[in-house]
């Protein structure tokens, strides 16, 4: 016999949004403390209910580096099993140009610096990557995979686009 809607738990994964900002051949990367450590990964996080991914990915990146990006592209989803916590991510890597930065931002908590790295500095950090999502989206968008934004639509509660 089935589980009732009562007793089954709905699975939720973790929504989290992720932007591969490229000058030249470096990329815009955090270094964050996560569980104790020093991780790297690029500026992401996670969707806030009512948000759009596209804000979303504009808002962390601004947040967690102080630079203001324009969207570019849709990179790919990616979905994978998170090490940290044990929790499936449905991550949106996008490809954005940086605008602007200021520099007196205080980052997001957590956030120790931003910088920007080669893909070959990037991959020699190996286990302090924070996902292997990081080197997947550089490399989708140098393998020159790119979907134009408005493949993915936002609708409001009220219904409008």
């Amino acid at each position: 016999m089935a589980d009732s809607p009562s007793t089954t738990e709905i699975w939720r994964p973790h929504v989290t949004v992720a932007c591969v900002v490229a000058d030249g051949d470096r990329y815009l990367m955090v270094e964050e403390e996560v569980n104790g450590r020093l991780a790297y990964n690029q500026p992401a996080g996670h969707l806030d209910d009512g948000e759009s991914l596209l804000a979303a990915a504009v808002r962390e990146t601004l947040e967690e580096t102080g630079w203001t990006v324009a969207l570019q592209h849709l990179i790919g989803v990616h979905q994978w099993r998170s090490t940290e916590h044990g929790d499936a991510v449905i991550r949106f890597s996008f490809a954005a140009r940086a605008m602007s930065h200021d520099p007196a931002r205080p980052l997001d908590t957590g956030i120790s610096r931003a910088l920007w790295l080669t893909r070959a500095e990037i991959a020699a950090l190996g286990v302090r990557l924070r996902s292997p999502l990081v080197l997947l989206s550089i490399d989708a968008w140098l393998a020159g995979q790119r979907l134009p934004l408005d493949t993915l639509d936002y609708v409001s509660a009220d219904g409008n686009a």
